[in-house]
């Protein structure tokens, strides 16, 4: 019986050696000759490629001809074209003002009154010197025609030697004393008339005025407070334009110029952009922080930008129309050299070096190395290398992507049918 058991067992065990022979080393022989990277095929584990790295997924787009802006970006404060303190020009006791926070005034609109009660009698006391004045001037020339009369008579009696030279000479000193008087009381008119002018200079100055149009920023004073000559007692801002100011660096220096466009970008309006151009750029650099002051006004007819306002600007500093483009993710820098990758035989990955000009946020412009309508890899392009294999996204290797395969689907269905 134990006889029989083990012819048995030797009996399987050959039986399941020669199926093994048949089936599993045909198949291991079949995988060995598939080549790597084939879909079952040997290789790295999950059918990658060769090296260890497997079929990466991209996307592709041609090279277009399109316009491409360079920008400069800078960030500042907007202020307004003037802002004005207003202070007094006499001292004195605040009668009225007559504007608030806010409201909108005008150049030459009165906005505050001092007390001029002082100066209205200093006025009418020096209206009334003047007066007096006159009326000496007017008593001296005539003291000054009688002593010319007297003269001429003296003189005349003189020639004919009725009189002697003493009495002709207390004459004409008579006279000249006489025209003494009449030139002392006209520069007294002269004198009065002066104070009175700078009084009535004086009493309009109590009118405060708005030497601008623009707002009411701030009012630091009410009626029946004192202010001094050096009192600020309104704040106006004329914020018909507003200016951003900011600095620049010097690797833009001289590219930005007085008149360059600019698009300005503020927080409140989150989907406007409003245009300016720069006004003045300073000569010098401030040594602490290697940057050039620039200021860059932004028309306000709205008034909607107030100064104070935290804002962005994107300078225009050249434009070149029409330029061959591809997508700025196409672009990749490796091993020193600039370029873009694009696919051989509809599988393999090949980087072609380009020179590069102009790019802004979407796309970079080419200048030589790639002819216009050449499609290059976009997404993916990063984290290839030369000779990787590739899949367009959603398609077989170096295939068209998902159309493909919906292609290949109909043509399945057409088949069956």
């Amino acid at each position: 019986m134990r006889k029989v058991i083990v012819i048995v067992v030797l009996l399987a065990a050959a039986g399941g050696g020669a199926w093994y022979y048949r089936n599993g080393g045909q198949s291991g022989a079949a995988a060995a000759s598939t080549p790597p990277g084939a879909p079952g095929g040997g290789g790295a584990p999950g059918g990658k490629g060769g090296g260890g790295r497997g079929v990466m997924t991209v996307d592709m787009a041609p090279s277009t001809r399109q316009d491409v802006v360079d920008y400069i970006t800078a960030v500042g404060n907007l202020i307004g074209q003037t802002t004005v303190d207003i202070q007094p020009r006499v001292a004195g006791r605040l009668d009225s003002i007559t504007v608030k926070l806010g409201d909108r005034v005008t150049k030459g609109q009165q906005i505050a009154k001092i007390e001029d009660r002082e100066i209205l009698e200093q006025l009418r006391q020096a209206q009334a010197n003047l007066d007096v004045n006159k009326a000496t001037v007017t008593n001296r020339e005539s003291d000054e025609k009688v002593a010319a009369n007297v003269l001429s008579r003296t003189q005349a009696s003189y020639e004919r030697g009725l009189v002697s030279k003493q009495v002709l000479e207390d004459a004409e000193a008579r006279h000249n004393a006489t025209v003494a008087q009449v030139s002392v009381a006209r520069a007294q008119v002269q004198q009065t008339s002066a104070r009175l002018d700078e009084l009535k200079i004086t009493l309009s100055n109590t009118n405060i005025l708005s030497p601008v149009d623009g707002f009411v920023s701030r009012r630091l004073l009410d009626p029946g407070g004192f202010a001094g000559a050096n009192t600020i007692i309104i704040t106006v801002v004329d914020i018909g334009t507003v200016r951003l100011v900011t600095n620049l660096v010097e690797k833009g220096f001289k590219r930005v110029v007085p008149g360059v466009t600019a698009e300005v970008a503020v927080d409140a309006f989150p989907d406007e952009q409003f245009k300016g151009e720069v006004s003045r750029v300073a000569p010098v650099f401030d040594p602490a922080t290697r940057t050039a002051a620039m200021e860059i006004e932004v028309p306000n007819p709205g008034f909607r930008l107030k100064p104070g306002m935290y804002a962005r600007v994107r300078l225009t500093v050249e434009r070149r129309p029409n330029a061959l483009t591809v997508p700025r993710g196409a672009v990749v820098d490796t091993e020193g050299k600039r370029g873009v990758f694009m696919v051989e035989n509809g599988q393999t990955a090949r980087f072609r070096e380009v020179r590069t000009g102009l790019q802004d946020n979407d796309r970079v412009e080419i200048l030589e190395g790639l002819n216009e309508g050449e499609r290059v890899i976009t997404v993916g392009a990063l984290a290839l290398r030369d000779g990787d294999r590739v899949q367009l996204t959603g398609g077989d290797p170096g295939g068209k992507g998902g159309r493909g395969n919906r292609a290949g689907g109909r043509g399945a269905k057409a088949e069956g049918k």
